[in-house]
Parts: structure tokens; sequence; C-alpha cells
């Protein structure tokens, strides 16, 4: 059996704090390999697809090999994919080669993301306990440190490759101080699941709440920055300010979150993170001022920041699939909502304005308020 302590919580939030490096380390990448390789933007936006694929299908597996392996092997063997594929994002030597390597950059990524949470959920309901609002702010942390740390090697001019090779060094480093407590027992109601099964009952209705989460997410990642330039007309070089207020604003609340739940419980945390975030979405639309928008983005961050962790919660508790498997149904359909919001804000942004496909976030926010009873505790919510 797993022994599960603060030496296994401090695991957990070690590999929530690689997740976020690694992942964020490929964003100040972008435009040098589109440079090198003298890549359209058409080309580019082909081959980020190539992540997302990748990401999508290796999710639903996940859960599934974590049953069977446990989530010690399957964690440090994305891990070791990742520090495989992360230099190759550099050294790709054609637009073949870089596709190929998103693929599995994208596909080891979704898998080390999908474990994490498992092992995750695993902790907490052992625990007793809210955790997980602190595990996803590692999450954010580490997400903040690689995306800065690669920015600043090469603004000091260090090969790109070598740059990769600094963030491999510490995301080792953070495996190996994990490794000795990760859970090493696979899940006992897990072990004989298929590969992939149809998520079902509670799962669905988790999986979608995520998929709007996660879409007001992406939405705000690739499309506040032209919301402030194109209807508030702030100038270019500090359009980026809507996405850090969202950001910060989001880490601290998710700093606190496992307090907040404690105090209030997880449903009414995911009613009040609903409604403050659909209030956001309409104060960022309506507010006739910069300040007044930037605050909007404020509380979307607020709103939003412990709503996934809370899910997460909750598809450990549900008696619908085992806790492995919908974890890895709910974190795959999330994730298909990032990489849709892009096209799915710009298609509505281009049949009538950015501005109604910020309302329109802010309304399906609000069915994620009205879903909250999902947060309930085990026995006073849906069993699936």
């Amino acid at each position: 059996m797993n022994p599960i302590g603060p030496p296994q919580r401090r695991a957990t939030r070690l590999v929530f704090l690689a997740a976020g490096l690694a992942m964020a380390a490929w964003a100040p990448l972008v435009p040098y390999a589109k440079v090198r390789l003298g890549l359209s933007e058409g080309t580019l936006g082909l081959l980020l697809l190539c992540l997302g694929a990748g990401s999508l299908l290796a999710m639903p597996l996940t859960g599934a090999l974590a049953a069977r392996f446990g989530c010690r092997r399957v964690i440090l063997a994305s891990g070791a994919l990742l520090s495989l594929a992360l230099p190759g994002l550099a050294l790709a030597a054609s637009p073949v080669q870089l596709g190929l390597v998103l693929l599995l950059f994208g596909a080891a990524i979704g898998t080390f993301d999908v474990c994490i949470n498992i092992q995750a959920v695993i902790i907490e309901k052992a625990g007793g306990g809210a955790l997980m609002s602190g595990f996803h702010a590692l999450f954010s942390v580490g997400g903040f440190a690689g995306a800065g740390l690669m920015a600043l090697l090469l603004w000091l001019r260090l090969d790109p490759a070598w740059a990769c090779a600094a963030i491999v060094a510490l995301l080792a480093a953070l495996l190996r101080a994990a490794s000795g407590h990760l859970l090493r027992d696979a899940e006992p109601d897990g072990r004989a699941a298929p590969l992939f099964v149809m998520p079902h009952g509670s799962v669905i209705v988790i999986g979608l709440l995520c998929f709007i989460v996660f879409l007001a997410e992406g939405s705000i990642l690739d499309w506040s920055a032209l919301f402030l330039t194109g209807s508030r007309g702030v100038d270019a070089a500090r359009g980026g300010l809507a996405y850090a207020a969202f950001a910060i604003a989001m880490t601290a609340g998710r700093f606190s979150g496992d307090y907040i739940v404690r105090r209030f419980g997880g449903q009414r945390v995911l009613l009040a993170g609903g409604l403050c975030g659909a209030a956001g979405f309409f104060l960022t639309v309506l507010a006739p001022s910069v300040a007044g928008s930037l605050a909007g983005f404020v509380l979307i961050g607020l709103g939003a920041a412990n709503i996934v962790p809370i899910l997460f919660t909750a598809a450990g508790k549900q008696r619908a699939m085992p806790a492995s498997l919908a974890v890895s149904a709910i974190t795959t359909l999330g994730y298909a909502g990032i990489l849709a919001g892009p096209a799915v804000i710009g298609f509505v942004a281009h049949a009538t304005s950015l501005s109604m496909a910020f309302a329109g976030l802010g309304c399906a926010l609000l069915l994620v308020a009205a879903s909250a009873r999902i947060g309930a505790p085990a026995g006073s919510g849906p069993g699936g």
C-alpha cells in the first residue's frame, strides 16, 4: 500500500511545479522556431496543432496506465520524454521534424499532467481535506518560472538548445527530489480497467464544466490583449496587462483556495467562483475605461482560480468510474476547451464582436455556478 503523509504531499507539489515549468518553457521558443525554420503564420499554426494533438491522443490513455502501473512510473516516464523532447524543439532542422517533436512533447506533457492530477486526487482523498487548489497554485508558479527563465536565458543570448538544457536540468532536479515519495501502487479498482473507457454519469457533467472553464482561460490567453488594444485603445506594448492581471489573480486565488474550500465547502466556492468569473466578463465588456476592464480580468482570475481544482476533487469522489479514468476523461475534455477556445471566440467575434464573444463566456460561467451542486461533499451530490 502507498504510505500517504507530508512527504507525499511535498512530492505532489514538486511535480505540479515541474509540469508548469516544462509546459511554459516552450512559449518563448516559438518566435525563434518561426525565424530559424522560415515558417509562415499558417504553417506555424498547423505545427502548433501537433502539440495539442499529441496531448489529446495521450490523455485518454493515461488513467488506465496509472491504474495498472502506479503514478510514480508514469510520471517519471513521461518526465523523461519531456526531457528528451524539450531540446528537440530547439534543434529540429525542418518543419516535419518540429511537428514530430511537438507531437511527442504534447503526448508527454498530456500524460504528465493527467497523472499528477490522479496522484493529487488520491493524496487529497487520503488527507481528508482540501489540497487541490494549493497543488494547482504550484503549477501556476511553475508556469511563471518556466516562461520567465527561458525568456531571460534567451535575452542573455544563450543558444536556445543550451537554454532548453538548463530547463531540463531544473526539471530533472525536481523529479529526482519528488521520485522517492510518488505513489507506487496501482489503483485497486482500476487495475483490470480497459485502456480506454467512454466517460459516463457525473463524469460527463464534470468534464463539460471543465471544458467551459478551460475555454474561458484559453480565450483570455489568446484574445485579452486584442480586446484591450482593439476595444479600449491600449497600445500594443501594454496589451499583455490583461492576461497578467488575470494570471496573478488566479495564482493568488489558488494559494488561498484550500483554506477557502475548507471554510465554506466546495459547493459554495464553486457557486461563488462561477458568479465572480461571469461578473468579471460582464464588467470587462461593459466598463468604459481600461481600469474597469482590467478589474474585470482580475475578477475572472479570482473566480476561475478554484473551479478546476474543485472539479478534480469531485472527479475523485464520484462513483461512476474509477478515479484515475475519471481524471483522465475530464482533463481531456478540459484541454479540448483550451484548444477550441481561439477558434470558437474567433468565429463568434467575426460574426458579432469580441465583446459579444466575451459576454457569451460570462453566460457560460453562469452555467458553472448553476451546477455548483457537483462540488458538494461525497454522498450529497450526484454519484453517477
